[in-house]
């Protein structure tokens, strides 16, 4: 199903980019199509549109940033996946334990950091639209870490911008407590609790409970529930 690349006369990969900048969007369209054995076929800044556009153009590969304006990146990721064989390189802002193993669990074939050279891109697009599987250099010692459980399942470990509080907060909201309950549980005043999620939500980037939890259990919080204290 893959186009062969590096070859005269070889059909251009066809790409398909998911991001909600026009800018950036633009940039790496022209970094991508300057190379000669890539296309860019279709555009596209939210979540919804992803699968449409893949339907209707049928490429070789997608590129998604993980922040979009109507849902998560990850949960396009996995969706896309499960649905077509279109594999899905990650090229994101985000630079933490916790989108990177969320990715990789989503189905993502390679994860990349917005500002990486264009030969580094270039490679990345190439190797997995081939079925290869592409790291930038900084995440590989990280992913390795995280897969082999090195770095715990502790929602400190795999979001580190979280406090201890916060983690454990985080780890009772994705196991479907409410906040008298989480309360409850960790001995705290319900305005405390709601003051550490709102702070979570900013850490995360995230706007509501439901987001929040997704990004809980894509990294194993939340997995077992909980007895009443």
């Amino acid at each position: 199903m893959y186009r062969v690349v590096g070859e005269r006369g070889s059909v251009p990969l066809r790409i398909v980019i998911v991001d909600d900048h026009p800018l950036f969007r633009a940039g790496l369209r022209a970094a991508l199509e300057s190379a000669g054995d890539i296309l860019v076929v279709a555009e596209v800044e939210t979540a919804a549109a992803v699968a449409p556009a893949v339907a209707e153009h049928r490429p070789d590969l997608v590129v998604m940033d993980l922040n979009l304006p109507d849902g998560s990146g990850i949960e396009a990721t996995r969706a896309l996946v499960a649905d077509t064989p279109v594999p899905v390189l990650v090229l994101t802002m985000s630079d933490d334990d916790g989108s990177l193993l969320a990715a990789i669990r989503a189905g993502a074939g390679g994860y990349l950091v917005k500002g990486a050279a264009r030969d580094e891109v270039l490679h990345a697009v190439r190797t997995v639209a081939g079925g290869g599987a592409v790291f930038g250099a900084q995440t590989v010692p990280r992913l390795t870490a995280l897969l082999a459980g090195t770095a715990g399942r502790g929602g400190e470990r795999v979001f580190p911008e979280l406090t201890d509080r916060e983690c454990e907060v985080l780890d009772l909201l994705a196991r479907g407590l409410d906040n008298r309950r989480i309360a409850r549980r960790l001995f705290l005043a319900e305005k405390t609790v709601r003051n550490h999620i709102t702070h979570i939500f900013e850490k995360l980037h995230v706007s509501t409970r439901a987001e929040a939890v997704a990004r809980a259990r894509d990294v194993g919080l939340g997995a077992d529930e909980p007895t009443e204290p």
